[in-house]
């Protein structure tokens, strides 16, 4: 088996490779970001998939590796997990479904609750010890699944009519036009940035470029229009320069601050 993954502040990643170290110590895990991974699904079976749900949806790099790469899972049997901050409905079968379509055999989905990564909201903020807390149960649910699947029990949230009318009349159905296209929100405050270019070097979809300036003092970030909203600048930025949805950066939410 191998894990794929999508994951803006670490939350996937960490979810994904957990669950395969559980699952068999040996296995690897790779982000769709590495330029090999599409030879590694080719030459495995059994693929565990993990990613953050937006929206009830699918963020929009996600949905472009898949389809992109339609030709690589085939006769492939994928476990689906969907992280969120707190309600999905069908997270893992909105992702299961389109994989589906290009001859993948889903065998079960889990959706898992973590550290909101929407760092400039204050909606879905908690304190410190509470996002731990929500960590460490996410920890035993992924050993309980685990368990389950080795004993041929297959856990399957997220998958289903039910789960597809949650997801549908929960969220997507009012905001899912939100992640059917690339962002032209992302915001930089040109005041606040030093232009380290970390945001540039971490942005998965190069949408952040450095200025060129005769010194470096002069130097700034500026963002095109295809951000996949997937949080790493907003949460990683030194200088709390960078916004999406809100005005101000209230927490930056990366998982190594909840383990």
């Amino acid at each position: 088996m191998i894990g794929i993954y999508f994951s803006g502040t670490g939350n996937s990643r960490y979810a994904v490779e957990c669950f395969c170290k559980e699952y068999d110590k040996d296995s690897k895990v790779y982000s769709i970001e590495d330029k090999n991974v599409t030879e590694m699904i080719r030459n495995e079976n059994f693929i565990v998939f993990a990613y953050p749900v937006q929206f009830s949806s699918i963020p929009k790099i996600v949905k472009d590796f898949v389809i992109d790469n339609k030709d690589i899972w085939k006769d492939k049997c994928i476990f689906i997990i969907a992280t969120m901050g707190l309600f999905s409905g069908d997270g893992a079968g909105i992702l299961g479904r389109l994989l589906q379509k290009f001859g993948a055999e889903i065998i079960g989905g889990l959706h898992l609750r973590m550290p909101d990564s929407i760092g400039d909201e204050k909606a879905l903020k908690r304190p410190l010890e509470k996002n731990k807390e929500i960590v460490r149960n996410s920890r035993k649910k992924i050993t309980e699944t685990v368990n389950m699947l080795k004993a041929g029990e297959h856990v399957r949230e997220g998958i289903g009519p039910l789960y597809h009318m949650a997801g549908l009349f929960g969220q997507r159905l009012y905001f899912g036009h939100k992640t059917e296209n690339y962002s032209s929100n992302l915001k930089i405050d040109q005041e606040k940035c030093i232009g380290c270019g970390l945001c540039a070097k971490i942005c998965p979809m190069n949408n952040i470029k450095i200025t060129d300036t005769i010194t470096i003092t002069d130097r700034r970030a500026v963002a095109d229009n295809r951000c996949t909203m997937c949080y790493r600048c907003v949460n990683n930025c030194p200088k709390q320069a960078i916004t999406l949805l809100g005005k101000k950066v209230v927490e930056q939410s990366l998982i190594e601050k909840y383990i």
